[in-house]
């Protein structure tokens, strides 16, 4: 889904251009320290492999060569990578992945090539550089991060990003069963074209209900139903509310395939306490004695083989 509405929620959300709340919550001080430590290990992983590649340079005494791949190794690994890998990721990089975060736009749209360069530029010109040669640059970057009302960088204030957590933690809530005045139907149901990223989508949606504002969980709620009833048959009675229907929908196709696997352990046991039918012997076949004319002789002669049922081949 495209955001192009440019307001904030209350409580830091995004709010889209019709003025529906986003409810992923801004990452942190701790996921983004986390996730920055996650980028930094890979690129002074990367780093260290140029320099292994550039140690025979150093060897041979040829300084010249070595300082020119130096200062390629640094670009490569600290400027040109981060920037394309949130390009080709659409604002992911290994430490995100591994957190569930994601850097958009302040509007909410996915990042560009333009936005990852204004990142990439600014971690590179302060962060990075700061960590070494100038303590007060990444200071003034970590006091930003902490005050910033929607935690940003210098390179978010720069670009126009912000960085939202996508991976919530799991609440451990439950789908529930289909009702029992509903099970009748449920059983009837076509679930074929019912795509595993769709019934992701009813998942998410059904756990994160509590977290989501009442417009916001309304509209969401209407676009899965639509979509859901689009591939799916028969329809739900009338006067089932869409929630329930959601619900059953995803009920049923779990039911479905808790049976499937109980029908496959059972089958695959049956078959364990089968008797294995005796194994197949080789079939025993004499072979005639005589030398090697035998098996070497001409055609007419082959109707003169001896009475021992057995020809030699023609």
């Amino acid at each position: 889904m495209a955001y192009d509405g440019q307001e904030t929620a209350p409580g830091g959300g995004l709010l889209t251009g019709e003025a529906v709340a986003v409810e992923l919550p801004v990452a942190r001080l701790g996921t983004r320290t986390l996730a920055i430590t996650i980028d930094a290990a890979c690129e002074y992983l990367l780093f260290y492999l140029f320099q292994l590649g550039l140690s025979s340079l150093l060897l041979s005494g040829d300084t010249a060569a070595y300082t020119i791949g130096l200062l390629l190794s640094i670009i490569l690994t600290f400027l040109v990578w981060p920037i394309a890998f949130e390009t080709v990721s659409r604002g992911r990089s290994p430490g995100k992945m591994a957190l569930g975060l994601r850097v958009v736009r302040d509007d909410g749209g996915p990042i560009r090539f333009r936005q990852a360069l204004v990142r990439g530029l600014v971690g590179f010109a302060l962060e990075w550089p700061g960590l070494l040669l100038g303590p007060i640059a990444w200071l003034i970057g970590l006091i930003t991060l902490l005050f910033n009302g929607r935690a940003k960088r210098l390179g978010d204030i720069a670009a126009g990003t912000i960085v939202l957590q996508q991976r919530l933690p799991d609440r451990g809530v439950q789908i529930p069963d289909v009702p029992p005045q509903l099970r009748p139907w449920a059983q009837t149901l076509d679930l074929t074209r019912l795509d595993d990223e769709l019934a992701l989508a009813v998942r998410k949606l059904i756990t994160r209900a509590r977290d989501l504002r009442v417009p916001a969980l309304r509209q969401l709620e209407a676009e899965l139903v639509a979509e859901v009833a689009a591939v799916t048959a028969p329809p739900p009675p009338v006067g089932t509310p869409p929630a329930i229907f959601l619900v059953c929908v995803l009920a049923e196709r779990r039911r479905r395939t808790l049976q499937r696997s109980a029908e496959r352990k059972a089958a695959a046991a049956q078959l364990a306490v089968i008797a294995p039918a005796a194994p197949v012997q080789p079939a025993t076949v004499a072979v005639p004695s005589g030398d090697l004319a035998d098996w070497t002789r001409p055609a007419s002669e082959v109707a003169a083989a001896p009475a021992t049922g057995f020809a030699p081949p023609a």
